[in-house]
């Protein structure tokens, strides 16, 4: 993290260089910008329409990417700590995405002071290139358990990608591996939802939200499970919370139109609003 000199020399003692043992000459050694790659990172934005907010554009974009990644990080390390019953981990992982995905929703905020006519300034540059192709988007809602093999199709001319997102596919979900690991502590787990075609979405089952009445039911024997389920809930809250507001921004600055890359625009992204992840955790909220 890089320090704040201003801070540091009003809490120097007096008559002490604030400066003292910094170290001026960097030849040879490892720096800040060498250690992030700035050079490379800061050179990534490349508008091309010379207009004044297309850096905004491309800078809100690239950075939703990066915070995608490192939520992708999180929860492929929690799925793995619930495959190997190891709760603790996953949850402070599952925790920190939550703080991930504030960041992401409040980028929304930055991107809508800009306006329609800002926006139509520079729409052309764009061609048929759409957040719809963001493969990272793609990869966290099938981790996350919303699989849709058609939606692979678009990335056909990038295979490296298209393996990418068909190993994510065919792997069992966040939520998968929580029921396999329910179903190892003894509850009433259907044998449907341990062992299945893991390419197919998930579809709710009375007898996994059973399974859950039952955790929330004896909370303090089952705190660990109880705990896990309301981070669960927490990440599909912030999900959606982060997809209204990708609605709302959207409908602010371009209204109906359809999106760059073919899309239905807002009517899409108010479709996909409609698709949730953990059914039964919000569900069993009606029996309790």
């Amino acid at each position: 993290m890089a320090e704040d000199i201003s801070d540091t020399s009003s809490k120097a003692a007096p008559g002490k260089d604030p400066f003292d043992g910094v170290r001026w000459d960097m030849t040879g050694a490892m720096s800040y910008g060498g250690y992030l790659q700035l050079d490379r990172l800061l050179d990534a934005q490349r508008p091309l329409s010379g207009e004044h907010d297309e850096l905004l554009f491309i800078v809100i974009h690239q950075a939703t990417e990066l915070w995608m990644k490192l939520g992708l990080h999180e929860l492929e390390a929690a799925r793995e700590r619930l495959a190997a019953d190891d709760l603790e981990p996953a949850s402070k992982m599952l925790a920190r995405v939550a703080r991930i995905q504030t960041q992401m929703i409040q980028a929304w905020e930055i991107l809508s002071t800009m306006t329609p006519f800002d926006y139509s300034r520079f729409r052309e540059a764009l061609g048929s290139s759409s957040g719809f192709q963001s493969f990272q988007y793609r990869q966290l809602e099938f981790l996350m358990g919303a699989k849709n093999a058609r939606l692979i199709e678009v990335y056909a001319a990038e295979p490296r990608v298209h393996e990418r997102l068909s190993v994510a596919l065919h792997r069992p979900s966040l939520y998968d591996e929580a029921l396999r690991l329910m179903a190892r502590r003894g509850f009433a787990i259907p044998a449907g939802k341990v062992e299945r075609d893991w390419s197919l979405p998930y579809e709710a089952d009375a007898g996994v939200e059973a399974a859950w009445l039952e955790v929330y039911r004896n909370v303090d024997r089952h705190w660990d499970l109880y705990d896990l389920g309301e981070k669960l809930v927490d990440l599909e809250y912030r999900f959606q919370q982060w997809r209204f507001s990708h609605m709302k921004t959207v409908e602010r600055i371009i209204g109906h139109k359809r999106g760059t890359g073919g899309s239905a625009g807002v009517a899409y992204l108010v479709k996909a609003l409609e698709k949730g992840f953990f059914p039964e955790l919000l569900s069993l909220r009606t029996s309790i």
